[in-house]
């Protein structure tokens, strides 16, 4: 087991070597001095407690494994950094945003213009004030059926009923429903 003195000693002593190395791999000074630096503070917390002879074979297989997670993550970095800079705006100023660039899905709700919001915004007003209309029992069933979304035999539990009950109810609503609405100009 190699000791605090001996992992030092080591470390000391190919540090020169292990600098050059990286900088020939990486081509930039700092990128090499953090290799270097990662590759020794990975061999002392992992392996300080192995026999000195095998020090400078761990060593080398750590550092050439810090030099691969480099380029790594360098090519992620660039993949997004292009990614990015490729969605650049017209005028290309300093200050473009790219989520401002986004476009909305088609059909979804933040594609739609402010009058189709208005449009949407009334015609469920309608439809709840048509609703609060219908007779209790009728509003009780459809409002269970089709908007809170259970089934049949749900609703007839809820409702104390049968389930031909529930049926005949949430027909009559829709129906209801239906013809006001279609009074209102209001087709769906």
């Amino acid at each position: 087991m190699a000791s605090s003195a001996e992992l030092s000693q080591f470390l000391e002593s190919i540090e020169r070597r292990a600098f050059k190395q990286a900088f020939y791999a990486v081509r930039d000074e700092d990128s090499a001095q953090d290799v270097v630096q990662d590759a020794m503070i990975k061999l002392a917390e992992r392996y300080g407690d192995k026999p000195a002879a095998e020090l400078p074979m761990l060593f080398q297989r750590i550092l050439q494994n810090t030099v691969n997670d480099f380029f790594r993550r360098q090519k992620v970095r660039t993949t997004w950094t292009t990614l990015f800079s490729s969605m650049s705006g017209a005028d290309d100023s300093d200050d473009f945003d790219f989520l401002e660039s986004l476009e909305a899905e088609q059909g979804s709700v933040q594609a739609e213009s402010a009058a189709d919001k208005v449009e949407r915004a009334q015609v469920l007003a309608a439809i709840e004030s048509e609703v609060q209309k219908l007779p209790a029992r009728q509003r009780e069933a459809f409002v269970m059926r089709y908007w809170e979304d259970m089934d049949v035999a749900e609703t007839a539990a809820a409702m104390g009923c049968t389930q031909g009950s529930v049926k005949t109810h949430c027909s009559r609503a829709t129906h209801t429903l239906a013809q006001a609405l279609k009074a209102k100009g209001i087709k769906l």
